[in-house]
Protein backbone atom coordinates (compact mmCIF):
# COMPACT_ATOMS: atom_id res chain seq x y z
CA UNK A 1 0.00 0.00 0.00
CA UNK A 2 1.02 3.58 -1.00
CA UNK A 3 2.51 5.30 2.07
CA UNK A 4 1.13 8.62 2.67
CA UNK A 5 1.67 11.72 4.82
CA UNK A 6 -1.52 13.31 6.08
CA UNK A 7 -0.84 17.44 6.35
CA UNK A 8 -3.84 18.27 9.35
CA UNK A 9 -4.74 21.44 6.68
CA UNK A 10 -7.55 22.87 5.11
CA UNK A 11 -4.90 24.75 2.95
CA UNK A 12 -3.55 23.50 0.16
CA UNK A 13 -0.61 26.10 0.02
CA UNK A 14 0.53 24.47 3.44
CA UNK A 15 1.50 21.33 1.05
CA UNK A 16 3.14 22.84 -1.48
CA UNK A 17 5.00 24.79 1.30
CA UNK A 18 6.27 21.57 3.32
CA UNK A 19 7.39 20.17 0.15
CA UNK A 20 9.50 23.35 -0.63
CA UNK A 21 11.25 23.60 2.46
CA UNK A 22 11.78 19.59 2.24
CA UNK A 23 12.27 18.73 -1.38
CA UNK A 24 13.97 15.22 -0.03
CA UNK A 25 10.08 14.10 0.18
CA UNK A 26 8.19 12.47 -2.13
CA UNK A 27 5.32 13.46 -3.17
CA UNK A 28 2.99 11.82 -0.97
CA UNK A 29 1.24 14.42 1.00
CA UNK A 30 -2.12 14.78 1.11
CA UNK A 31 -4.08 17.63 2.96
CA UNK A 32 -6.83 16.47 5.49
CA UNK A 33 -9.51 18.40 3.20
CA UNK A 34 -8.81 15.60 0.57
CA UNK A 35 -10.69 12.86 3.43
CA UNK A 36 -14.65 12.72 2.88
CA UNK A 37 -16.09 13.93 6.55
CA UNK A 38 -12.88 15.66 8.11
CA UNK A 39 -13.29 18.44 10.02
CA UNK A 40 -11.07 20.81 11.56
CA UNK A 41 -9.36 19.97 15.04
CA UNK A 42 -10.63 22.75 17.70
CA UNK A 43 -7.72 24.93 18.79
CA UNK A 44 -8.22 25.49 22.28
CA UNK A 45 -5.03 24.34 23.35
CA UNK A 46 -3.32 26.81 26.40
CA UNK A 47 0.27 25.94 24.37
CA UNK A 48 1.10 26.12 20.94
CA UNK A 49 2.74 22.36 21.17
CA UNK A 50 -1.00 20.99 22.57
CA UNK A 51 -2.71 22.36 19.60
CA UNK A 52 -0.16 21.01 17.18
CA UNK A 53 -0.29 17.58 19.21
CA UNK A 54 -4.10 17.87 19.08
CA UNK A 55 -4.32 18.51 15.60
CA UNK A 56 -1.97 16.11 14.48
CA UNK A 57 -3.20 12.86 16.31
CA UNK A 58 -7.01 14.18 15.41
CA UNK A 59 -6.01 13.98 11.86
CA UNK A 60 -3.77 10.36 12.19
CA UNK A 61 -6.84 8.66 13.90
CA UNK A 62 -9.63 10.13 11.83
CA UNK A 63 -7.60 8.90 8.05
CA UNK A 64 -5.28 5.70 9.56
CA UNK A 65 -2.19 7.65 8.34
CA UNK A 66 0.81 9.35 10.36
CA UNK A 67 -0.10 13.12 9.99
CA UNK A 68 1.99 16.14 10.53
CA UNK A 69 0.05 19.04 11.90
CA UNK A 70 1.99 22.68 12.86
CA UNK A 71 0.65 25.62 15.17
CA UNK A 72 2.67 29.19 15.26
CA UNK A 73 2.32 31.93 17.57
CA UNK A 74 4.04 35.62 17.72
CA UNK A 75 5.52 36.21 21.14
CA UNK A 76 6.14 40.19 21.81
CA UNK A 77 8.16 40.14 24.72
CA UNK A 78 6.74 43.98 25.82
CA UNK A 79 3.26 42.00 25.60
CA UNK A 80 4.61 39.45 28.06
CA UNK A 81 4.22 37.36 24.95
CA UNK A 82 0.91 37.93 23.58
CA UNK A 83 -0.81 37.49 21.41
CA UNK A 84 1.05 33.80 21.97
CA UNK A 85 -1.31 31.04 20.81
CA UNK A 86 -4.20 33.40 20.39
CA UNK A 87 -2.06 35.03 17.29
CA UNK A 88 -4.68 33.88 14.81
CA UNK A 89 -7.45 35.39 16.93
CA UNK A 90 -5.84 38.22 18.71
CA UNK A 91 -8.10 41.17 17.09
CA UNK A 92 -10.98 38.43 17.79
CA UNK A 93 -12.69 35.32 16.55
CA UNK A 94 -12.87 36.07 12.95
CA UNK A 95 -10.40 38.70 12.68
CA UNK A 96 -8.32 39.66 9.23
CA UNK A 97 -4.85 39.57 9.02
CA UNK A 98 -4.89 43.05 8.39
CA UNK A 99 -6.49 43.49 12.09
CA UNK A 100 -4.53 41.18 14.14
CA UNK A 101 -1.64 43.34 12.82
CA UNK A 102 -3.38 47.29 13.59
CA UNK A 103 -4.08 45.88 17.24
CA UNK A 104 -0.96 44.63 18.02
CA UNK A 105 0.79 47.78 16.48
CA UNK A 106 -1.73 49.43 18.31
CA UNK A 107 -1.00 47.87 20.99
CA UNK A 108 2.65 49.00 21.29
CA UNK A 109 2.31 52.55 20.75
CA UNK A 110 5.63 54.67 19.97
CA UNK A 111 7.73 51.52 21.56
CA UNK A 112 10.92 52.20 20.39
CA UNK A 113 12.85 49.39 18.68
CA UNK A 114 14.20 48.31 21.19
CA UNK A 115 11.34 47.64 23.44
CA UNK A 116 10.20 46.08 20.34
CA UNK A 117 11.15 42.51 20.66
CA UNK A 118 9.58 39.40 19.17
CA UNK A 119 9.90 36.06 18.10
CA UNK A 120 7.74 33.46 15.89
CA UNK A 121 7.49 30.34 17.26
CA UNK A 122 5.90 26.98 15.22
CA UNK A 123 5.80 23.66 17.01
CA UNK A 124 5.49 20.78 14.41
CA UNK A 125 3.56 17.41 15.77
CA UNK A 126 4.13 13.64 13.76
CA UNK A 127 1.61 11.61 15.04
CA UNK A 128 0.37 7.89 13.92
CA UNK A 129 -3.07 6.24 14.46
CA UNK A 130 -1.91 4.56 17.05
CA UNK A 131 -0.98 7.71 18.85
CA UNK A 132 3.06 7.81 18.93
CA UNK A 133 4.16 11.05 19.03
CA UNK A 134 7.44 13.25 17.41
CA UNK A 135 7.98 16.72 18.12
CA UNK A 136 10.05 19.41 16.82
CA UNK A 137 10.18 23.16 17.12
CA UNK A 138 11.57 26.36 15.47
CA UNK A 139 11.71 30.17 16.73
CA UNK A 140 12.70 33.32 14.18
CA UNK A 141 14.13 36.25 16.27
CA UNK A 142 13.31 39.77 15.46
CA UNK A 143 11.09 42.99 16.41
CA UNK A 144 8.16 44.34 15.55
CA UNK A 145 8.09 47.74 13.00
CA UNK A 146 6.30 50.97 12.64
CA UNK A 147 3.98 50.14 10.52
CA UNK A 148 3.64 47.50 7.74
CA UNK A 149 6.16 46.42 4.99
CA UNK A 150 6.30 43.94 2.04
CA UNK A 151 3.53 42.39 0.11
CA UNK A 152 4.67 38.86 0.31
CA UNK A 153 3.37 36.43 3.22
CA UNK A 154 0.88 36.60 5.43
CA UNK A 155 0.34 37.06 8.93
CA UNK A 156 1.92 39.37 11.02
CA UNK A 157 4.77 39.00 8.49
CA UNK A 158 4.58 42.75 7.07
CA UNK A 159 5.21 43.90 10.49
CA UNK A 160 7.81 41.68 12.01
CA UNK A 161 11.62 42.50 11.05
CA UNK A 162 13.40 40.01 11.00
CA UNK A 163 16.69 39.31 13.48
CA UNK A 164 18.22 43.09 12.87
CA UNK A 165 16.64 44.15 9.77
CA UNK A 166 16.36 45.79 7.69
CA UNK A 167 13.57 44.09 5.96
CA UNK A 168 10.31 42.65 7.08
CA UNK A 169 9.24 38.43 6.77
CA UNK A 170 6.88 40.26 3.66
CA UNK A 171 9.77 41.45 2.25
CA UNK A 172 11.47 38.13 1.72
CA UNK A 173 11.14 36.33 -1.40
CA UNK A 174 9.24 32.71 -0.57
CA UNK A 175 12.14 30.44 -1.23
CA UNK A 176 14.18 33.12 1.51
CA UNK A 177 11.66 32.42 3.41
CA UNK A 178 11.75 28.72 3.36
CA UNK A 179 15.18 29.13 4.74
CA UNK A 180 15.40 30.93 7.65
CA UNK A 181 11.54 30.63 8.71
CA UNK A 182 10.60 29.33 12.04
CA UNK A 183 8.34 26.74 10.26
CA UNK A 184 10.89 25.57 7.95
CA UNK A 185 13.38 25.14 11.23
CA UNK A 186 10.80 22.74 12.72
CA UNK A 187 9.81 20.78 10.05
CA UNK A 188 13.74 20.42 9.33
CA UNK A 189 13.80 19.21 12.83
CA UNK A 190 11.28 16.31 11.87
CA UNK A 191 13.09 15.23 8.89
CA UNK A 192 14.79 12.13 9.78
CA UNK A 193 11.48 10.87 11.13
CA UNK A 194 10.36 11.47 8.08
CA UNK A 195 12.66 10.19 5.94
CA UNK A 196 12.12 7.18 8.20
CA UNK A 197 8.77 6.59 7.95
CA UNK A 198 8.82 6.84 3.74
CA UNK A 199 11.59 4.21 3.98
CA UNK A 200 9.62 1.80 5.75
CA UNK A 201 6.52 1.82 3.43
Amino acid sequence: MQKILVVATFNPHKLREILAILPELPPALRALSDFPGAEPAAEDGLTLEANAVKKALSAARFTGFWALADDTGLEVDALAGAPGVRSARYAGGNATHSENNAKLLSALGGLPPEKRLARFSTVMALASPRGELKISSGKLEGRITQGRRGLNGFGYDPVFEVGGGPRTLAEFSEAEKNLVSHRALALRGLLPELLRLFAAA
